[in-house]
């Protein structure tokens, strides 16, 4: 009796054990880090640690030696297929397109992203929100992008009644006269639509969480796509969109679980979406002295925010030091700094699609004794005794040519 494990779509079949009744022996072809059969009643193999490699068609075959030629004679044969499923090992929730900025004056589409790794085969997924089953139209296709995509018969807009009166009308009165599509797409995710100008007066301040009103429930869109792995696996990903509203999406909790054959219990990942608030700032050195490299960094949040957000800094009144009107990242950094940025206010501004917040922060710049006065110019380089030599220089000169 022995037995084969077919590969590579039956062109390979390699030999992993025998046994010869005759002779009362058993053999293991396979090599010795990967020998983990175990003869069962002579004519049974077992597999005790199963792995995907392990997944595929097996053959067993059986024959008796004849005695005139001493030579074996299959008599029979049979065949069958090892079915091997392995659990999702990671699940993982993320924003698509991020970080992005906060839009306070027009909605935008919001992308949440599922990813589930290791499983075969390849397991359902699903959202929740706030521990509720979302119900989703199907999207074969995803949108083409945040900017191509605009809100249709979903939401108008009502800004601060104290400051600017509603200056959008309903969908239907804007644009109105024009000719109807020959293809509606779907609701809540329309197509692309001639560009709106709006007259916003310089003295509003817009809000930092917009009373975008919905006329329905939000309408969901779910995709959903697996691809094969080398190791036999499969990694699926799950998209959920819809049309972010930040006053009724913020600090909503948005799951993602996933159902296979292989778990006894769903697995899941969560995520909750807040906007960024209270941004804790540092400034090293914290007594900044002239010539110093000073650096303002953004440490973290007062909350935990989602999704990740985009940072922006600014000198209130002026440009940054290096002329450049704003910087982006988590940190600025001001080398060598001069006397003339003593007092100077530097705004961070930490947005993400739910929401934006300002913090200021004033860098003190001291006197440095190792620095003599004068010897600094406005772009805080040392101008040394070398300038004042020059002007030395030039004053005798213009006295010589006089005398």
């Amino acid at each position: 009796v022995f037995f084969l494990q077919v590969t590579d779509g039956g062109t390979i079949k390699q030999k992993i054990f025998t046994f010869d009744a005759m002779f009362s022996t058993n053999f293991s072809h396979m090599e010795n880090y990967r020998k983990r059969e175990d003869l069962v009643y002579q004519s049974t193999v077992r597999l005790p640690e199963v792995r995907i490699s392990d997944n595929g068609p097996y053959e067993c075959h059986v024959g008796i030696y004849d005695r005139a030629t001493r030579e074996k004679v299959v008599l029979a044969s049979g065949n069958i297929f090892l079915n091997v499923m392995a659990p999702p090992t990671s699940i993982s929730v993320l924003a698509a397109d991020t970080p992005a900025p906060f839009s306070r004056y027009q909605a935008q589409n919001f992308t949440l992203v599922c990813v589930v790794s290791g499983g075969k085969p390849a397991p359902l997924v699903y959202f929740k929100r706030d521990g509720e089953p979302i119900e989703a139209t199907p999207l074969p296709e995803p949108p083409a992008g945040t900017g191509s995509w605009a809100p249709r018969n979903l939401l108008h807009r009502d800004l601060d009644d104290t400051k600017v009166p509603k200056s959008l009308a309903a969908e239907g009165e804007v644009g109105g006269g024009r000719p109807p599509a020959t293809a509606d797409p779907p609701r809540g995710l329309a197509a692309e639509r001639g560009p709106v100008t709006e007259t916003i007066p310089e003295t509003v301040v817009s809000r930092e969480f917009p009373r975008w009103v919905h006329v329905a429930e939000p309408i969901y869109y779910f995709r959903h796509t697996h691809a094969p792995v080398s190791d036999g696996t499969v990694e699926a990903r799950a998209t959920l969109t819809w049309t972010l509203n930040p006053q009724i999406d913020n600090e909503a909790l948005f799951s993602c679980e996933v159902k296979h054959p292989a778990l006894s219990m769903p697995m899941q990942s969560e995520v909750t979406l807040v906007a960024p608030k209270g941004p804790k700032i540092t400034m090293t050195p914290t007594r900044a002295r002239v010539g110093d490299t000073v650096r303002i960094l953004v440490q973290g949040f007062q909350n935990e925010v989602f999704p990740e957000p985009l940072f922006t800094w600014t000198r209130v009144g002026s440009r940054l030091l290096d002329g450049s009107a704003e910087h982006d990242g988590k940190e600025l950094v001001l080398e060598r700094v001069p006397a003339e940025l003593n007092g100077s206010m530097y705004r961070c501004t930490a947005q993400n699609p739910l929401g934006s917040t300002d913090t200021h922060t004033r860098l003190i710049v001291f006197e440095n004794p190792n620095i003599p006065r004068g010897t600094e110019d406005s772009n805080g380089s040392l101008t040394g005794h070398c300038g004042f030599r020059l002007v030395l220089a030039l004053t005798l000169t213009v006295i010589l040519e006089l005398t």
